[in-house]
């Protein structure tokens, strides 16, 4: 199918849907994976931003339950409290008390963890990454964080490292793994093979310059040999994998993160193998490896 049929495909009375709340949102690439994947399966739904203030987050999940949604992206702010207004929950979502997706089945709401598992697929595939054995340290014990830890623990890491301002946050990060994870300092970092920047730096960065330094501040121990990430993918190149670059290590964004989180939704969201390819070539624009 060309990108052009795909683009007019139309919405009819048998049109379902899904889509992405959060606040921010309208940033957000998930509608162009997700209605790319879904034109590509040749499944007749749309997928949509939604921008759902703090507050709003339980009425947002019975209302698009209510409309017949088949399920939603959850991002910043809500994934901590999306767990909490599902009938079910995942083992991982049990685990880390924190989901980036719903999904509406026929009489149940079930909140799912794509997160983790996106990062160490994307790893593998496009950085030939095995956490098997290794060190590892994530900055930052938020939602996305949390899930990062448990993923590399059950991908057989050595270590997982959880560097974090709030103690407490941290120790709940390390609470997901443990016997693997730990809470650690900056000092930790120089030491891991995989550092994974899982807090909000990135999306700060451009209007606090505090949020650059402190950016810069964490990249500054990294070195040749290792592998860097920022979970996010706007802008493309954070200060964080600029300063990561710039000393000799590896890096990557969050954006094939994100293509392989999302590929599990769709394949929540339809019952469907995701078009991993296709999903891809609408990003087209952006760096893959």
């Amino acid at each position: 199918m060309t990108d052009e049929a795909i683009r007019f495909m139309p919405i009819t009375g048998a049109t379902e849907f899904a889509g992405v709340i959060g606040d921010p949102v309208a940033h957000s690439l998930s509608p162009r994976l997700h209605n790319r994947a879904y034109a590509a399966l040749g499944v007749d739904m749309r997928y949509g931003t939604f921008c759902v203030p703090v507050g709003q987050l339980q009425a947002a999940i019975l209302g698009a339950r209510a409309l017949g949604f088949r399920g939603l992206s959850v991002t910043t702010p809500h994934k901590d409290e999306a767990a909490r207004y599902a009938d079910q929950r995942s083992d991982d979502v049990e685990l880390l008390g924190a989901a980036n997706t719903i999904v509406f089945l026929s009489s149940v709401v079930v909140a799912e963890s794509t997160d983790g598992q996106g990062l160490i697929d994307d790893l593998a595939i496009n950085r030939g990454f095995s956490a098997n054995g290794e060190r590892c340290v994530v900055l930052g014990a938020g939602g996305a964080a949390r899930a990062i830890v448990l993923a590399l623990a059950r991908a057989g890491a050595g270590e997982v490292i959880v560097v974090n301002r709030s103690e407490r946050r941290g120790n709940e990060a390390t609470a997901v793994a443990p016997g693997v994870a730990r809470l650690g300092t900056h000092d930790d970092i120089a030491g891991a093979t995989l550092v994974v920047n899982a807090t909000s730096l990135a999306l700060q960065q451009g209007t606090e310059e505090s949020a650059r330094g402190d950016a810069r501040r964490l990249a500054d121990t990294l070195h040749h040999g290792q592998i860097a990430v920022d979970i996010s993918y706007k802008p493309t190149k954070p200060v964080f994998l600029e300063i990561a670059e710039e000393r000799g290590a590896t890096v990557r964004n969050g954006l094939g993160m994100l293509v392989h989180q999302a590929a599990a939704q769709v394949q929540l969201f339809t019952g469907f193998e995701a078009p991993i390819d296709e999903m891809w070539s609408e990003l087209s624009e952006f760096e893959r490896s």
